[in-house]
């Protein structure tokens, strides 16, 4: 970490002493940027996340333009589904489609292990190249979707309100669920290893659809499957963050899975969530995204809520509490970081205590 200008990002995930909170806000590299948008122009988003290049200029641009204290590759999560042999399309407005889901055995015949160095080197080749780019000033982190996440959009084909076709896989075919699980969890792992070997200082895991599941359900489709990817992950000996989206129970399974981090979504306390798990894992979070539309002194009462919450002492990461809306103006999201960076200090004043 002594080799970063700006490590508060690790050094928060670690839950050692930092002289403030350190930001950084998930999809910060995207549309709600116009110099994001005047790149989007002129390439597709497919063609802008296999290419080294711009990938490397989008995933700057949030910290030369609005100064947070962490970059995140850009890149998307279905790159791995892609990698074991699934045509991806995106639609303009429809999202991201596979017209070939996976229904049954035979469709699961065709996917394949992937190789990260063959398969995914555009990937690499962007973390290697942005890290490159970043000259040391902030960390940057690689991510992936959970095994469930990915699941969910490979059965579906696309996104869906209900993810009934994959409910019904789990419910009338577990063994087969379990096998693609199994099998994602391995791909995961190795890219999120992979990354770390181009460059990547941090990786998140992001269960976006963990919430879908009942308790039981997540344990059995979900949590199983990140413990086994963070078990494996871990050896690299960098942060791991997990964000479950919409996982409001069971708090003490989710701090137990083996993450350094854990991302809470902007429906939580997160002051209650840390009486709850105390100091088993740094916090991550977590503003409400929309609060993002309002004025500047909104914005600020609101972080300064969070801040409150959290109170004093190591551990905590302030992010939204999901991905930035594309709508939001540039400006308010300065705002707030501005806002973080100044205010946070206070709340470290007597972080200066050994690590418990």
């Amino acid at each position: 970490m002594t080799n970063l200008e700006n490590d508060l990002f690790l050094r928060a995930c670690k839950r050692l002493t930092v002289e403030r909170t350190p930001i950084w806000v998930m999809r910060q590299a995207g549309r709600y940027l116009p110099e994001y948008r005047a790149v989007r122009q002129k390439y597709d988003f497919l063609t802008m996340c296999k290419t080294p290049e711009l990938a490397a200029e989008v995933t700057l641009q949030p910290i030369d333009l609005i100064g947070v204290d962490a970059a995140i590759i850009f890149s998307d999560i279905l790159v791995i589904p892609e990698a074991m042999g699934m045509h991806l399309e995106m639609h303009e407005n429809r999202g991201p489609v596979f017209p070939r889901p996976i229904r049954n055995e035979e469709d699961a015949k065709n996917l394949k292990q992937i190789d990260p160095t063959v398969d995914l080197q555009y990937v690499l080749d962007a973390v290697a190249l942005t890290k490159k780019a970043l000259n040391r000033r902030v960390p940057l982190i690689g991510f992936s979707g959970s095994p469930w996440t990915l699941l969910a959009y490979m059965v579906e084909g696309q996104g869906s309100k209900n993810f009934s076709k994959v409910k019904h896989l789990i419910y009338n075919n577990p063994k087969l669920a379990h096998s693609l699980l199994d099998k994602i969890a391995d791909a995961v792992a190795v890219y999120l290893c992979a990354k770390i070997e181009a460059g990547a200082d941090a990786v998140q895991i992001f269960d976006t659809w963990g919430g879908l599941l009942s308790q039981d359900d997540f344990e059995e489709f979900s949590l199983q499957y990140i413990r086994k990817i963070i078990s494996q992950v871990k050896g690299k000996d960098v942060p791991v963050i997990m964000f479950a989206k919409g996982v409001h129970f069971n708090l003490d399974n989710l701090a137990a899975s083996g993450a350094d981090v854990l991302g809470l979504d902007w429906t939580m306390n997160i002051g209650d969530v840390r009486k709850k798990v105390g100091d088993k894992v740094a916090l991550q979070g977590n503003l409400d995204p929309t609060v993002l539309y309002a004025g500047h002194d909104k914005i600020r009462l609101e972080a300064g809520k969070i801040l409150k919450s959290f109170g004093e002492g190591r551990g905590h990461i302030f992010n939204l509490g999901h991905g930035i809306l594309p709508d939001v103006p540039p400006e308010n999201l300065k705002a707030l970081v501005d806002f973080v960076k100044a205010e946070s200090g206070r709340y470290h004043l007597n972080d200066t205590k050994a690590q418990p």
